[in-house]
């Protein structure tokens, strides 16, 4: 398969360069050129027949064109192996106060970020090994949470590549905090930024495409990728979990062949919600596409207006993997909806000289697939509440969120809907044990987890990993970036 720049003609690259690479060198997103067939009826009967890691190989063969059946099988054999606490990699619970619950958080970082970051270094291992690419990879990225730990974990000790990681200084849960700075392998490290992600991953997207810097890391025989969503190998692996849901609803006698699901996705940097998109494209049955967002709600006016505003109050939340107002994803589908780069480039630079940009009314009308609504921080634990009363069981502040706009959307559509339940409840445990009880945790971080652990039950032993020895926090401005990353390097 060749894959484009949502930006520019001419930026056609393979699968294994799309993955190397990360971004497109004009600042675009890889896109497949071609999206592939739907699968018919039969093949989809055939793929919910099939275990995850053989729905994974299935799904992944459509877009991964440049790794052989053996290599892509030895890739799902080692994401998706002993690291995972359940056999079903994401197990959908049965229905708990109106809703069904994919569970996301079984892998070695207790995130969804675990099903495409187990996958994505073997993934970007193997083409190395298929080329002849010779320099050492760089990963960098900007996390609002969760990938930082799944990127340093899953690049841990792997030949060839260090990862960089740069979080909002005081912008992300304790506990996730924690997990980055418990990550000791030689190639990783985790720096903060004073600022939020959106400036991080501006400057991220600078340090990508600066010339000068970028013929700094070749003279030291390196290159730059990218590990967050922006790269299309992280992207994919995410799309095999939304048919390993519906083949769960089928196993349960939920849902007979063919009847459409509904889907609410916690929404920041519009990765997860755009996988959905690409299942559906694909021919899994979706109803609607529920984008879920927090009080930073730039996309749930995205989605009622057609006009992208990031010209607003940025907020730090109780769900802070969401703390977002530009949703870098939302690229690749602007690019689906016109496939004109030409048209994409100039609502990326609107975006980025004026704030905002409207979309044009052909494109606004195509918007009609997704659903969008947001919770304020107080809503959230009310909802964590409300699930926890109504059944016993226990979401995170992420999870609120999508779980409340799914309630929401049943009043004017009933269909079954399944709820991406994106992190462990107790890598949140101030907020989540106060929504279920009411009271203030005594301590914020460790302290807090023996407090819910206490109320509500044992944690998942991945906890264990992180629960030791710490690194000292790095704190930088944020335009210090490109110099700590010449730092990290021994570039200077």
């Amino acid at each position: 398969m060749i894959y484009r720049s949502t930006r520019s003609q001419g930026q056609e690259v393979t699968t294994a360069q799309a993955i190397v690479q990360g971004l497109a060198p004009d600042g675009g997103l890889f896109v497949p050129k071609e999206f592939p067939a739907p699968f018919s009826a039969a093949a989809l009967k055939e793929i919910f027949a099939l275990p995850y890691q053989d729905m994974a190989k299935k799904i992944l063969a459509l877009f991964l064109t440049d790794y052989s059946a053996e290599q892509l099988a030895e890739i799902v054999k080692g994401a998706y192996g002993q690291q995972w606490d359940d056999d079903r990699i994401a197990p959908l619970t049965d229905k708990k106060a109106g809703n069904y619950y994919l569970e996301l958080f079984h892998g070695p970082t207790l995130a969804f970020k675990d099903v495409a970051l187990q996958c994505l270094p073997r993934l970007m291992k193997t083409a190395l090994e298929n080329s002849d690419e010779h320099r050492g990879i760089v990963i960098l990225t900007a996390t609002s949470g969760d990938t930082g730990t799944a990127a340093m974990r899953g690049f841990q000790s792997l030949a060839k590549t260090r990862v960089i990681v740069f979080y909002p200084y005081q912008g992300v849960a304790p506990i996730q905090l924690k997990q980055m700075l418990s990550e000791n392998s030689d190639n990783t490290v985790a720096v903060a930024v004073e600022g939020n992600f959106d400036q991080a991953q501006t400057r991220v997207k600078q340090i990508f495409n600066d010339p000068d810097m970028n013929s700094l890391l070749a003279d030291h025989d390196l290159t730059f990728s990218s590990a967050n969503s922006m790269n299309v190998g992280r992207l994919l692996p995410q799309v095999v979990y939304y048919f390993a849901a519906y083949k769960q609803l089928l196993d349960h006698e939920a849902i007979a062949f063919g009847d459409p699901v509904n889907f609410s996705v916690p929404t920041g940097n519009f990765g997860d919600i755009l996988a959905g998109h690409y299942a559906q494209k694909l021919g899994l049955p979706v109803g609607r596409l529920i984008c879920a967002s927090n009080k930073n709600n730039v996309l749930t006016d995205f989605f009622k207006t057609g006009k992208y505003d990031k010209k607003r109050d940025f907020y730090v939340t109780n769900s802070p993997s969401m703390d977002i107002l530009v949703s870098s994803n939302l690229e690749r589908l602007l690019f689906d909806l016109c496939q004109n780069p030409d048209t994409v480039k100039s609502l990326m630079e609107r975006l980025n000289t004026k704030g905002e940009y409207q979309l044009p009314e052909d494109m606004q009308k195509k918007l009609s697939g997704f659903w969008a609504d947001y919770a304020t921080p107080e809503e959230i634990e009310g909802e964590i509440k409300r699930v926890y009363e109504e059944s016993g069981y226990v979401i995170d502040p992420h999870t609120a969120v999508a779980s409340l706009a799914a309630k929401r959307f049943k009043e004017e559509d009933d269909k079954p809907t399944v709820v991406l339940s994106t992190a462990s409840p107790y890598k949140f445990p101030e907020t989540v044990y106060h929504a279920i009880s009411g009271q203030t945790v005594k301590e914020k971080g460790l302290p807090a987890l023996k407090e819910l652990t206490d109320l509500a039950g044992p944690a998942p032993k991945a906890m264990e990993a992180f629960l030791g020895h710490s690194s000292q926090e790095i704190v930088i401005p944020a335009d210090n970036m490109a110099n700590e990353v010449k730092r990290q390097l021994d570039l200077d």
